[in-house]
């Protein structure tokens, strides 16, 4: 029963500060989880379409796709703390403590599984490889980075700072 209580308890913060480094709910974890994949996915599938529009190769194609991964993954969680009144260079901050840990496992593994995964660097956009291994990937980087942002924020770390922020 206590820990029932103590679940509500954080479901109740989850809009709010984080009152103390308690346990983070999971699904507090899989929400800031989701919001950094919808920044990645954004930036790897426009640094994709852009690398091959422009003819480049893997690598610098993915290196553009991994910037502008962690650009898009930035802006979603500035435009948020903004949106809460924020100054742009305390916003900025926030954004960089949120999400640098969690968009760099969120890219390192994502990466990881589509440079391991035969073929699937040479798909084009044009191709079911390149869509199914993506969204894999992701996936992938989704249950892998879960638990790291679910450790961060019961430590008042990632998403905890920008729930502080609202």
């Amino acid at each position: 029963m206590q820990h029932e209580a103590h679940t509500a308890d954080v479901h109740h913060h989850e809009g709010h500060a984080t009152h103390g480094h308690g346990p983070a709910s999971w699904s507090m974890a899989a929400q800031a989880t989701l919001h950094c994949l919808t920044g990645c996915a954004v930036g790897e599938v426009l640094g994709m379409v852009i690398g091959t529009a422009l003819g480049w190769g893997n690598l610098p194609t993915m290196v553009l796709a991994i910037a502008l991964a962690f650009f898009f993954g930035y802006s979603l969680t500035l435009r948020g703390v903004l949106k809460a009144g924020v100054g742009f260079r305390a916003a900025f901050r926030v954004a960089l403590a949120a999400d640098t840990l969690s968009i760099a496992v969120m890219e390192l593994i994502d990466n990881g599984v589509i440079v391991l995964w035969p073929d699937a660097m040479d798909a084009g956009l044009a191709d079911a490889l390149f869509w199914i291994s993506l969204a894999i990937s992701l996936a992938i980087a989704f249950v892998v980075t879960t638990p790291v942002n679910k450790w961060m924020i019961g430590r008042g770390k990632g998403h905890a700072v920008v729930h502080g922020q609202h």
